[in-house]
């Protein structure tokens, strides 16, 4: 192994524990040196790959939202039907959501304290991401006004995604049998592009 390969593994292995502990005990609890023990390196490394906690942090996150990105792509392959690409997107996005259930939760409930990383993601999702969706909702229903896709977006996101965040919660406070993805996706599906 190449000294180069080491210190990607080694880099690697700071920001797959940090995303880890991050999930277990939330970012204020978290502190270089615990990072550092976790990662079975020390302090020294840990700010020689990354300079501050803040920024080991927005890096971790960067990892975690760009597998988000990576699902947006999907609406790219015009060689499925919009239907299809919208239902892929959907299903490889909750994949995401339900690998990292923790941490989404407390990255959204950060609020006004964004890490760099969430501005990114913000940016990409004002700039490309809403606009692919919004363009594969206009293939399916071939509606064209901007608002009406943007809601049309929302109630997709909460029918799909919030479930999915509050999936523990249901389960351990109502017991209730939570549906597969899949099947809650054909429901909606079903129910919201019935004319075609």
């Amino acid at each position: 192994m190449t000294a180069s390969e080491k210190q990607n593994m080694t880099r690697e292995k700071i920001l797959n524990t940090t995303l880890e502990l991050i999930k277990k005990e939330g970012f204020e609890a978290i502190t270089i040196r615990k990072i550092a023990n976790h990662s079975e390196t020390n302090i020294a490394l840990v700010n020689y790959y990354f300079g501050s906690k803040d920024k080991l942090i927005s890096e971790a996150i960067h990892s975690l939202l760009s597998g988000f990105q990576v699902s947006f792509a999907i609406l790219d392959n015009t060689t499925m039907s919009h239907k299809a690409r919208l239902k892929q997107f959907l299903t490889d996005y909750v994949g995401v959501i339900s690998q990292n259930r923790e941490l989404v939760c407390k990255i959204i409930t950060l609020g006004s304290t964004p890490f760099a990383s969430q501005n990114e993601y913000g940016q990409f999702l004002r700039l490309t991401g809403f606009e692919k969706i919004s363009s594969t909702l206009s293939e399916i229903t071939l509606e064209t006004n901007p608002d009406i896709l943007k809601m049309m977006m929302m109630q997709i996101f909460g029918a799909i995604f919030l479930p999915e965040l509050m999936k523990p919660l249901i389960l351990s406070g109502t017991g209730m049998h939570i549906s597969t993805i899949d099947q809650q996706i054909d429901l909606l599906f079903e129910r919201y592009f019935v004319q075609e």
